[in-house]
């Protein structure tokens, strides 16, 4: 089984920033804490990017390749193979989420 994001697995943007999540699974569980979906919002804080001398930080996450075989609710499952492009205030793709802590063990409730 593919490893799966879950509530408190570390989701970094490639400049430093912490990403927190506002998860909208209330149903399963893995590794204890409830199962990440791609639409959930990905909110970035503490990215000190600049192009140039303008600031330029991450803002949001956008997910790609989520799992195409678990649903919860009707709404795709992250994994830790999935690709969380991180964007700016201008919605300009600045890099990819660096991932660590995802669970392979699922409790259903």
């Amino acid at each position: 089984m593919p490893a799966i994001l879950q509530q408190g697995c570390m989701i970094q943007c490639p400049h430093g920033g912490m990403v927190s999540v506002v998860c909208t699974n209330t149903k399963v569980k893995v590794g204890g804490a409830f199962a990440l979906l791609a639409s959930d919002v990905y909110l970035v804080a503490g990215c000190a990017f600049m192009v140039g001398p303008k600031p330029q930080p991450c803002l949001t996450v956008e997910w790609q390749m989520p799992s195409t075989m678990f649903k919860i609710g009707g709404q795709t499952v992250l994994l830790q193979s999935s690709i969380g492009i991180c964007k700016s205030p201008e919605n300009a793709p600045q890099g990819v989420a660096l991932i660590n802590g995802a669970q392979s063990k699922v409790n259903g409730m």
